[in-house]
């Protein structure tokens, strides 16, 4: 390969380098290009030529007088024109991001769709356990021991990895964990009071509260649409509530207070999974404990032993040896269904998973009233459906 520069400068042939002496060594990688350039022979006939080499300064080729060292400004590389290299780059093509999205929604889709039909079961068998057994304190401390054991059995014969945590770990996830067992405890007292249609209707009201939380407690603001769309979710929640048969405030109050804190644990938990080793399904894990040292001593001091073994007794009787399978079955629902939807949380934003749980307490209300035969007037129905409407229309202004 033959290269020529030619920039403007001094002019010089092969003797009149063979005449240059620098003061220093000139490095051997450079004397060794000379030759090759400067003289070449023609393969035909034995005369030697002689080209002039242009060279736009002296201090290319060592230090001479006056002249100071310097770097190369531009380093040049060549190499044979059968043997190119491409261009390594990581570019994405429009096909494969088009791909990769798609991977990712059907991805969030499946887990949903589990979410779902893991939470209609639990309901089901959760409220089949509180009509029998009325102590939700000790029904909700029942689920997170449950869960606990389960995660604890899979680390230690390694059906799942054991997170690596650390104590900045614990302490960014303990007010999580207060949040999760208000709203759990919350939840499954509205159970006990009040039917499963209308304590998830009043809960499909949690975008309203997630808004109203971002928006005054962590400065966040929104659209217009997203302020008007939860209009008809606090209607309909209203309607439903006021012309619902089996009113009851106890219930009504934990719905809402169920809302309110499991707003605050979403959010808790996205800021803390941020960052950290630890995904979806060991986050919840270690949720579980945390909670349930937490929540232990509670329910011992509001219900305690001895309410628990007279209704365990009464329970035995009246249902029989089914009434362990339920409890049994409702606290290992209860566990999974909420590992999936952590799962899904690790891949969707904290109001994106509102969402989700809003729409699925569609399928929990259907199955409800039609298991338990719930009582539902065209007026209850309406308000139901209105908030629901809300939800979605909440879902299409967000996006």
């Amino acid at each position: 390969m033959m290269c020529s520069v030619r920039p403007s400068g001094t002019t010089l042939t092969v003797s009149d380098v063979s005449r240059l002496r620098p003061k220093s060594s000139v490095p051997q990688s450079r004397i060794s290009l000379f030759p090759s350039m400067l003289s070449a022979k023609k393969p035909d006939s034995g005369l030697w030529t002689r080209k002039p080499l242009y060279i736009s300064s002296l201090q290319g080729f060592g230090s001479f007088e006056g002249a100071k060292p310097r770097k190369p400004i531009i380093e040049c590389k060549a190499y044979e024109a059968d043997r190119s290299q491409p261009i390594d780059a990581n570019i994405e093509l429009p096909d494969q991001k088009a791909r990769s999205a798609a991977a990712q929604k059907l991805k969030i889709g499946i887990y949903f769709a589990i979410w779902w039909a893991l939470n209609v079961v639990f309901n089901i068998y959760n409220k089949k356990v509180l009509n029998a057994f009325p102590y939700p304190w000790l029904t909700s401390t029942l689920s997170l021991a449950t869960g606990s054991l389960m995660m604890l059995i899979s680390w230690a014969t390694r059906i799942a990895e054991a997170p690596k945590t650390d104590l900045d770990f614990w302490k960014t996830l303990f007010p999580v964990a207060v949040a999760h067992t208000i709203g759990h405890v919350a939840a499954t007292v509205s159970m006990s009071k009040v039917a499963v249609s209308f304590t998830h209707i009043i809960k499909s009201g949690e975008p309203a509260f997630s808004v109203l939380v971002s928006r005054f407690l962590l400065g966040e603001t929104f659209p217009a649409a997203v302020y008007l769309s939860l209009l008809p979710i606090i209607g309909g929640c209203a309607l439903a509530a006021v012309t619902e048969l089996n009113f009851n405030m106890t219930g009504f109050m934990g719905a809402m207070i169920s809302n309110l804190a499991f707003v605050f644990r979403n959010i808790f938990s996205k800021r803390g999974m941020k960052g950290k080793s630890v995904g979806g399904m060991n986050y919840y894990a270690c949720l579980s404990m945390l909670s349930l040292l937490i929540l232990t001593p509670f329910a011992i001091a509001v219900e305690g032993p001895q309410m628990w073994a007279a209704g365990w007794e009464k329970a035995i009787s009246q249902i029989g040896p089914h009434f362990i399978w339920w409890v049994a079955a409702q606290s290992v629902f209860y566990h999974l269904y909420n590992q999936v939807s952590y799962m899904s949380l690790d891949e969707i934003s904290p109001l994106t998973f509102s969402i989700g749980n809003t729409m699925k307490r569609i399928s929990v209300i259907v199955s409800s009233i039609i298991i338990f035969h719930t009582p539902v007037q065209p007026i209850n129905a309406m308000g139901a459906a209105i908030a629901i409407l809300g939800t979605f229309l909440y879902s299409q202004a967000k996006q």
